[in-house]
């Protein structure tokens, strides 16, 4: 058996473990990661920042350079993983063995590396619900490593929905020092505080968010993205109808139109059907995307599936439809955008007419409120460190320009988490 003795965290370190879905790529759940980096580059710049997620390596090229202390793993996701199609009790036996026990040469590095975290923080996303069921024992392996390192534990924006087992997810972020959930059915069947989803952290990365309320514009492009992942059977087909049925309309004709993808391969198929009417030059890979950054302007029009590309968007001040493909998953994140107040219209599964695309032009300012609101969440998670201004300094633009990052989606360093309300 390891001697893990000497991984005690010495009283002025400071090392922060995040877990997060990034790597696959998807640019929604990539965004997230990148703006809680982004803002960690500017509270805790000297601070060891550990990101575990299923695709280390890709991860490691998108977030390059974004904190000087960033380091990538899977430990965690790997152990989850490893649970899949397990009995449940011998799973969460299985978890619970191999992180307090050591004794795997699979794991020990990187759960002796994890022991030396002060704080553990299940950044935002929809990866914990009955989707996915293995996952969930991401919350059992924190608290086990908690029980050992003493390690502060918090999540923030999470989806939770569709849950299978909501009396076990109830209890976890009962144990959490903070938890927030992004929707107000995740709220209610975990109890914790609704805040924002975290992608609101990242909104001043945007070249086209400006936080104020969008005034008329000419008309702009009109933005296309639809997937073939997370679909019912079935609705794919009907998305496609509905989408050309909208690009061969009154309402759109004339209109340049550019295809924007989120996820590879899995947004390339509805593409493909509708090479016809958008030129192979206006697709946009999300290796462009990623690295020129997320084109949402006001006066565009938007026809997608992408929740995040719903939330985004909006906030850059355009009007869209969000087409559903499923009656619960998809359903929800685009109802929490609604309430949120962006003003696009809902084509519903397994429609085949879209429907008109709307905005809300006081949105963009909504959203620089609920940014505000989100940076004051990590701000109490991560209270901002004294740091010499020379060994930090300003982020810069692509211009060169100081205080504004590069609009890339691309993200940059925080301490240990004070325990924090959570609602009864």
């Amino acid at each position: 058996m390891l001697d893990s003795a000497h991984t005690e965290r010495p009283p002025a370190a400071d090392i922060l473990y995040l877990v997060g879905t990034s790597g696959h790529p998807n640019f929604g759940d990539e965004f997230i990661a990148a703006s809680w980096l982004r803002f960690l580059a500017r509270a805790r710049p000297g601070a060891e920042v550990w990101l575990d997620c299923p695709n280390p390596g890709l991860a490691s090229h998108l977030f390059g350079g974004l904190h000087p202390g960033l380091r990538t793993t899977d430990t965690l996701w790997r152990l989850v993983f490893e649970t899949t199609g397990m009995d449940p009790a011998d799973a969460d036996a299985h978890v619970d063995r191999v992180v307090t026990s050591l004794g795997s040469p699979r794991y020990d590095l990187g759960l002796l590396g994890a022991r030396r975290a002060g704080s553990v923080h299940l950044i935002g996303g929809g990866y914990l619900n009955s989707i996915w069921p293995h996952h969930a024992r991401l919350l059992r392996a924190v608290l086990r490593l908690r029980e050992i390192s003493g390690a502060r534990l918090a999540a923030t924006g999470l989806g939770l929905t569709p849950a299978e087992d909501a009396e076990g997810l109830l209890a976890a972020l009962g144990s959490f020092d903070h938890a927030t959930v992004r929707d107000a059915p995740s709220a209610q069947l975990s109890r914790a505080d609704r805040a924002p989803d975290d992608a609101f952290l990242g909104l001043p990365d945007l070249a086209g968010f400006t936080g104020t309320p969008a005034e008329e514009a000419a008309e702009g492009d009109v933005w296309v993205c639809l997937q073939s992942d997370m679909s019912e059977p079935g609705v794919l087909d009907s998305a496609v109808s509905a989408v050309r049925t909208a690009l061969t309309g009154p309402e759109l004709a004339g209109r340049t139109v550019r295809y924007l993808e989120a996820i590879p391969g899995a947004d390339r198929a509805a593409f493909d059907r509708l090479a016809d009417l958008v030129p192979e030059e206006n697709f946009v890979p999300f290796t462009q995307v990623w690295q020129d950054g997320f084109p949402g302007r006001p006066g565009q029009t938007w026809l997608t599936s992408r929740f995040h590309f719903h939330l985004l968007a909006a906030a850059c001040g355009a009007a869209g439809t969000a087409l559903e493909v499923s009656s619960d998953y998809y359903r929800v994140k685009h109802g929490s955008l609604l309430d949120a107040g962006t003003g696009w219209s809902v084509t519903p599964t397994g429609s085949a007419e879209a429907a008109a695309p709307t905005r809300s032009p006081s949105f963009p300012a909504t959203a620089a409120r609920l940014h505000r609101t989100k940076l004051r969440e990590a701000e109490e998670l991560y209270p901002v460190a004294d740091v010499p201004a020379a060994a930090s300094p300003a982020p810069t633009s692509r211009s060169g320009e100081p205080g504004r990052p590069s609009p890339t989606g691309r993200g940059l360093p925080g301490r240990t988490i004070g325990r924090l309300r959570r609602r009864g």
